[in-house]
């Protein structure tokens, strides 16, 4: 289902981009479950380039059961912009979730005004795709604007309003990017590195996806999933009250 979106956002970087190949643990790379009726395969790509340290997707296909796209950018660290973050979920062809959103490492006021004010006037044109949902797992002032996309709906309006959506959301990240200055100040970078840690953590913690991973693919599998790929920078709890 999201075949395009992927061949879209591959399109976009390597036009763009440099990109070089980014190391995925050995084994998280591919799996095909062997569980159930519907059997699943989750494939993950990692790249990074100048900009961008690390531009992760992964793909779940599981047939007319389950189709995920998920996928997270992350600037190089002397970049303070936003993370562009993107959940796809359809389950059955009639249960869709779509989030996107430029995600915030900080919610001061200047902040806001930088990088994600300009997202406004596309939010307001997908009107339909910003449905005030309310967050089960996260809370929705901390690493997330209020511009977000967050919507239940149907599989054609994924093909067609979800679609353009996430061209337009692709295409004014990378303006953002064209145009950012980058950080010199070792303390500001140090202040970067720090953020981008500490959202790795929040949403390691937090992502529910992990009960899914691990209804396919099993709880091991699943717990080096999460955090030695999709937030690597996050310590598992066990191990960090351990070093306390």
């Amino acid at each position: 289902m999201y075949t395009t979106f992927i061949q879209h956002l591959e399109q976009s970087l390597f036009q763009r981009f440099n990109l070089q190949s980014r190391p995925i643990p050995t084994g998280l790379e591919y799996k095909v479950s062997d569980r159930g009726r519907n059997p699943a395969t989750i494939r993950s790509w990692c790249y990074q380039c100048l900009e961008l340290r690390k531009i992760r997707y992964t793909n779940i296909d599981a047939g007319a059961s389950a189709q995920i796209l998920n996928s997270v950018i992350y600037p190089s660290h002397q970049y303070d912009l936003p993370l562009l973050g993107i959940d796809f979920l359809s389950f059955g062809q009639v249960k869709n979730l779509i989030v996107m959103d430029f995600q915030p490492l900080f919610q001061d006021e200047a902040y806001m005004e930088k990088y994600i004010y300009p997202l406004k006037a596309l939010h307001d044109k997908y009107p339909e795709l910003a449905q005030n949902l309310e967050m089960k797992f996260y809370d929705a002032n901390q690493y997330f604007s209020k511009y977000l996309l967050f919507a239940k709906t149907d599989a054609e309006t994924v093909k067609t309003r979800v679609f353009d959506a996430f061209q337009d959301y692709l295409n004014l990240y990378w303006q953002m990017l064209d145009s950012a200055e980058p950080l010199t100040d070792v303390q500001d970078i140090q202040r970067i590195v720090k953020a981008q840690k500490d959202y790795d953590q929040y949403s390691a913690e937090r992502d529910p996806a992990s009960g899914l991973f691990s209804s396919y693919f099993g709880h091991e599998w699943s717990e080096r999933f999460l955090y030695e790929f999709l937030f690597e920078d996050a310590v598992p709890l066990a191990a960090g009250a351990a070093k306390k």
